[in-house]
């Protein structure tokens, strides 16, 4: 607890590093867990193979439990 699972098109490794470890400050200033606590994982997914891949499978059938969707606040 937590475990963090991130799905992007492929980005610069240093990119991803950066957000990885940003997500991984907000988690430890926030949740209130420890460090030994977070796991975070990072998937590169091919722009053609998104909507198959991701958005169907598991987007679609959560769509009540997104808390930004495309962008859209929904809290």
């Amino acid at each position: 607890m937590p475990y963090i699972a991130i799905k992007s098109f492929p980005k610069d490794e240093a990119v991803v590093n950066t957000v990885v470890e940003k997500i991984n400050e907000i988690m430890l200033e926030h949740w209130g867990c420890p460090p030994e606590a977070i796991t975070i994982s990072m998937e590169e997914i091919a722009r053609e193979d998104w909507q198959e891949t991701v958005f169907k499978p598991e987007i679609e059938p959560k769509l009540d439990k997104m808390k930004i969707l495309r962008g859209e606040k929904k809290f």
